[in-house]
């Protein structure tokens, strides 16, 4: 299975409507939750790599991984490397396209969208994102800048909202 996501605005997750689910291997193939949780990693990683590298250094140099990530979340601005630091700041501010609640809405609404109201895939791609925030974490070398600490709380907060309004258990029975 294949899952992308296009998002085209930073909106809640019932405005996510370019997410793309294709089944390629109907015999034997990867699962649904599986693959649901690997995206939810890579695409919450991305987002808290991204949000604690503003205005590093080494922007010129990722420059070019990140320009289809921006694209593919709806970032049409000026390109990452050629940001004055107050144009990264304004970008990582409360209303910044790249501020706690519009980086929230998209990682949780990337999971909402996929998962709809299947449990199984809710806490896939909830552990998806935590995943890729511990990994982030790792990467950056201990503790991340807070914005990253905010976004993750709001955007698990979203997902276990609607667990919680469909009749879910927060916790996993099994833990």
């Amino acid at each position: 299975m294949n899952i992308s996501a296009n998002f085209s605005t930073a909106t809640l997750y019932s405005n996510y409507t370019a997410l793309k689910v294709e089944s390629t291997d109907k015999e034997g193939g990867r699962s649904f939750t599986l693959e649901m949780e690997e995206q939810s990693f890579s695409y919450s990683y991305a987002s808290f790599e991204f949000q604690g590298g503003i205005g590093q250094d080494d922007f010129q140099v990722r420059h070019e991984e990140f320009q289809s990530f921006l694209q593919g979340i709806g970032y049409h601005g000026k390109p990452i490397a050629e940001l004055s630091q107050d144009e990264a700041s304004a970008l990582v501010a409360e209303d910044g396209f790249f501020g706690v609640s519009k980086t929230a809405d998209r990682i949780a609404g990337f999971v909402l969208a996929g998962a709809g109201d299947n449990e199984d895939l809710l806490r896939a791609g909830r552990a998806g994102i935590l995943q890729g925030f511990d990994e982030a974490e790792q990467i950056w070398g201990g503790k991340l800048p807070d914005i990253g600490y905010k976004t993750i709380e709001k955007a698990v907060e979203m997902i276990d909202m609607r667990m919680h309004e469909l009749g879910f258990p927060i916790i996993a029975e099994e833990v």
